[in-house]
């Protein structure tokens, strides 16, 4: 199955071995976001400023395939901290809404550079496989 790099305006750099996103038929599965800049560079702020920075990038990049967070369909979230959970759910509902998509949240498991990274699939729903 053909597997096309997803690209978009303003979409973090990186020189790291991966691609930002992948389309593979009608999914498209978005490579971990963090809070980062256009360049790449990692932009340290509260947990809420990391998450909402996160979440601005998955949307970049879903733009790049023509989606929107409406198309997706699953979400992983890594949380720095148990601290953090209260605030990253009321976050969470600001970005998406019911139905929500299926959901893992993994907690304290980003050390110390990062508060919060999101990885997503959404689909196509235009694609006829």
């Amino acid at each position: 199955m053909k597997k096309t790099v997803i690209t978009g305006e303003n979409v973090p750099a990186s020189d790291l071995p991966f691609s930002p996103a992948l389309k593979v038929g009608e999914w498209v599965f978005v490579s971990g976001q963090a809070s980062v800049d256009e360049e790449g560079k990692i932009v340290v702020d509260t947990f809420a400023g990391e998450c909402r920075r996160s979440f601005e990038n998955v949307k970049k990049v879903l733009a790049g395939a023509g989606l929107t967070l409406d198309d997706v369909v699953q979400v992983r979230n890594f949380v720095g901290s148990e601290a953090y959970l209260k605030e990253f759910n009321e976050i969470y509902r600001e970005y998406f809404n019911p139905p929500y998509p299926a959901r893992t949240t993994i907690m304290n498991c980003l050390g110390q550079l990062l508060k919060f990274e999101v990885e997503v699939i959404a689909m196509d729903k235009s694609e006829k496989g």
